[in-house]
């Protein structure tokens, strides 16, 4: 018994120093890691990294360059089809106008300036809404589909005489004011010409031609400009009626003047009488000759008014109430076609679609 106990405690000494031998021999394994190897253990690092870095990276790479394929794709197919709805097939739909007001897609080309397609729309859309919802025409019928064809050939015509009416504005620095615009907006509504309200005026635009009040605005800020233009030009009407002003104020018979030189062939063998009362809601004479009427008293007389389509001078007769009798010598401006066909001549214009 004594001797197994000496040899187990004799065999205790050699495990502990074969346990000892061992940590020490892997101690020696250990790579040293100085200021020379630093760089060469880095590199190990990070090589035993990349083996799961790279598919990472691979992947993010590969999505990347299929997701920016099918975005490419996808604007292709966009454009293609926008291409052939507009210039193929000629669409009016909402969505194609909604898409030409995002994007400049031209519809002609007027001396150095391109025309939007998207005006193009706007003077067509309004045209269709009247006649389909006012009217009941049936676009699909035989009639209906010429009468479109009418409808685009003027709609096409009207934008590309805009595009030079803002040529011959920019040449002779002519330009509307929103202040202009307004004035002209309040002057009209004060005669109650445009609704009872704004929201009646709302509906009327609405339900009649499909238009905003800002669609209206514009309208009619570019009608405007057409007759701020032709005033400007017309320098031969604006003499022959200040020479006929100068006459009346130099004591000159109204009624003989204007049997002499108003361009109304209605009123001038009658000196110029209207031949009727005149109320503020009167639709046959235009806003600014009845805003000037009704600041006069009985035998006063106005300068000359400038109406946008002609030049006029009005004598107020007599007053009765709300009412007036008056006569006038009216001066029409030249038509803006007389300024626009040299342009149109000179720089003739290029449709990209057939109308």
């Amino acid at each position: 018994m004594k001797h197994k106990i000496k040899k187990v405690l004799a065999k205790r000494p050699r495990r502990k120093a074969a346990k000892a031998d061992s940590l020490q021999e892997a101690i020696q394994t250990i790579p040293r890691i100085t200021n020379e190897t630093v760089a060469e253990h880095r590199e190990e690092v990070l090589s035993s990294a990349r083996k799961y870095i790279y598919p990472l990276q691979h992947s993010v790479h590969r999505v990347v360059v299929i997701s920016i394929s099918l975005f490419i794709a996808v604007v292709v197919l966009f454009f293609s089809y926008c291409l052939l709805a507009l210039y193929r097939f000629q669409s009016s739909s909402g969505f194609m106008y909604a898409v030409t007001q995002v994007i400049p897609f031209p519809v002609a080309r007027a001396g150095s300036h391109f025309v939007s397609y998207e005006s193009y729309l706007f003077e067509l859309r309004h045209y269709v809404h009247y006649y389909q919802t006012q009217q009941k025409v049936d676009f699909n019928s035989d009639s209906g589909k010429q009468q479109l064809a009418d409808f685009r050939k003027r709609a096409l015509q009207s934008v590309v005489d805009d595009a030079y009416v803002k040529e011959l504005a920019s040449q002779h620095h002519v330009a509307i004011s929103d202040q202009e615009l307004n004035n002209e907006i309040t002057l009209v509504r004060d005669q109650n010409r445009l609704g009872s309200s704004n929201q009646v005026f709302a509906d009327v635009l609405k339900e009649f031609w499909g238009w905003s009040v800002d669609d209206f605005k514009r309208e009619l800020k570019q009608q405007m400009l057409a007759q701020k233009v032709v005033s400007t030009l017309d320098t031969d009407t604006q003499k022959r009626a200040q020479n006929v002003l100068d006459q009346l104020h130099a004591g000159g018979d109204f009624a003989a003047l204007a049997k002499q030189y108003s361009d109304d062939l209605t009123t001038k063998d009658n000196g110029g009488d209207y031949g009727f009362a005149i109320d503020k809601r009167n639709r046959d004479i235009s806003p600014q000759v009845v805003d000037q009427l009704f600041k006069l008293q009985a035998g006063q007389m106005s300068g000359l008014i400038n109406t946008g389509t002609a030049l006029e001078i009005v004598k107020v007769q007599s007053t009765d109430g709300d009412k007036v009798r008056a006569q006038h010598i009216v001066f029409a401006f030249k038509g803006i076609d007389t300024y626009i066909s040299p342009l149109r001549a000179k720089q003739k214009p290029h449709t990209y679609i057939h109308s």
